[in-house]
């Protein structure tokens, strides 16, 4: 092996293997770091929780200045129009408790407890995105009650509550620990039940219950009658969809929280990162053709030293390994200098994101780091494989 290398390697061009990494950096760089930013930055944009589906709408009837009294619940038919449009995918309902429900916690060691009347709401489970099927179930027999909490409610009471009270904040994960105990009354009947807050959502300012607990409860404690619904959960293909808005203009429904100028946002958001992932992956695609040129000249210069050793015993493996494991470490090199440059870039933007927006939490790197990984072993694949066929056609010509 060193024997070999010894001989190919004195026809090595510098300039053009720098050509290649500069040019492999930059597209890798870009391509990693904007899908990076784009999972850090998107929550602010679409309410990103990863709890709830992307591109939705929360729409009800506006009532207006004259609206007392009027009825602004969406009807059958109502529903029906808007799922029959076609930048419309899916329609849930959300459906409200029917019951009185109080809910009380315990803090620091049970010396405080805290406790409210609240109510529950529901929308049909194909819109909650929860890890495990079993975090978003309800067991009548355990009497297990999974919450997911408005994000707001948790930054009032560090921010307000808490401060006003010396009492510790306290994040997701801390909550998410503590149980909930919780009391429903109505229809002449009351239970006690434990629940605990599995999530938290900065997209729907409800506070959510699983469909199934809230069809049980409502026949068990409410009037078992099915109330026409007051908002709708709306799925579209796309919120910037000129079509969509004047649709819910000529209806008078008002989507929730200017959700419609967020997803408009996203939206653009995701087609201005699938651009720019475009250009990083068109950049490495070049450099990829840099680096075979380079090793196709190398191997044009060494083609006498190449068939020499061929004819004297050494396999077309021998050979071409040199130019194999070069490729692959300087791939390597390449991807590890992309990621420290996107983390040392991100560790400044995320400390900038922090002063803005106080509670912000950053999301995961998995997705850039998987992408880089994988970047390095379709390249290092295509290289060996290239270089591979290269020597096999000088080993077939001398035999």
């Amino acid at each position: 092996m060193k024997t070999v290398w010894k001989l190919l390697r004195q026809h090595i061009s510098i300039a053009q293997f720098a050509g290649f990494v500069l040019a492999n950096l930059a597209g890798m760089i870009i391509v990693l770091f904007c899908l990076q930013f784009y999972n850090d930055v998107i929550p602010f944009f679409s309410g990103n929780d990863s709890l709830l589906k992307n591109d939705y709408l929360i729409l009800s009837k506006s009532v207006g200045t004259s609206g007392y009294g009027k009825n602004n619940r969406f009807t059958e038919s109502d529903i029906e129009d808007i799922q029959g449009q076609p930048f419309v995918q899916h329609v849930g309902e959300f459906t409200s408790s029917q019951y009185h429900v109080s809910a009380g916690i315990n803090l620091i060691g049970g010396q405080m407890q805290l406790s409210t009347q609240m109510f529950f709401e529901s929308v049909p489970d194909r819109f909650v995105d929860i890890e495990t099927a079993t975090d978003w179930h309800f067991d009548e027999r355990t009497g297990f009650i999974p919450i997911i909490l408005p994000k707001n409610y948790l930054n009032l009471y560090n921010y307000g509550f808490a401060q006003s009270r010396s009492l510790p904040q306290l994040s997701e994960g801390i909550l998410g620990l503590i149980g909930l105990d919780i009391r429903i009354s109505g229809n002449s009947l009351s239970r006690n039940f434990k629940g605990r807050i599995v999530g938290f959502s900065n997209r729907l300012n409800t506070i959510l219950v699983p469909e199934s607990f809230m069809q049980w409860s409502n026949r068990t404690f409410g009037n078992g009658h099915q109330a026409e619904p007051a908002r709708l959960i709306v799925e579209v293909n796309n919120p910037a969809d000129d079509k969509l808005v004047q649709y819910l203009q000529a209806k008078g429904y008002e989507p929730e929280n200017d959700k419609l100028d967020a997803g408009k946002t996203s939206y653009f958001l995701k087609i201005t990162a699938a651009l720019v992932i475009g250009i990083g992956i068109l950049i490495s695609a070049l450099s990829f053709f840099i680096l075979m040129l380079s090793i196709y000249l190398l191997l044009q210069k060494n083609t006498q030293k190449l068939e020499n050793l061929l004819l004297i015993g050494y396999s077309p493996e021998q050979v071409s390994r040199p130019y194999q494991i070069l490729t692959v470490a300087l791939n390597t090199v390449v991807l590890v200098i992309s990621l420290v440059v996107v983390f040392l870039v991100r560790e400044h933007y995320l400390e900038l994101f922090g002063k803005m927006w106080p509670g912000f939490e950053s999301s995961s790197t998995t997705t850039a780091v998987l992408t880089g990984f994988l970047l390095l072993g379709l390249t290092s694949i295509l290289n060996i494989l290239t270089i591979r066929h290269k020597v096999n056609t000088l080993w077939d010509g001398t035999r």
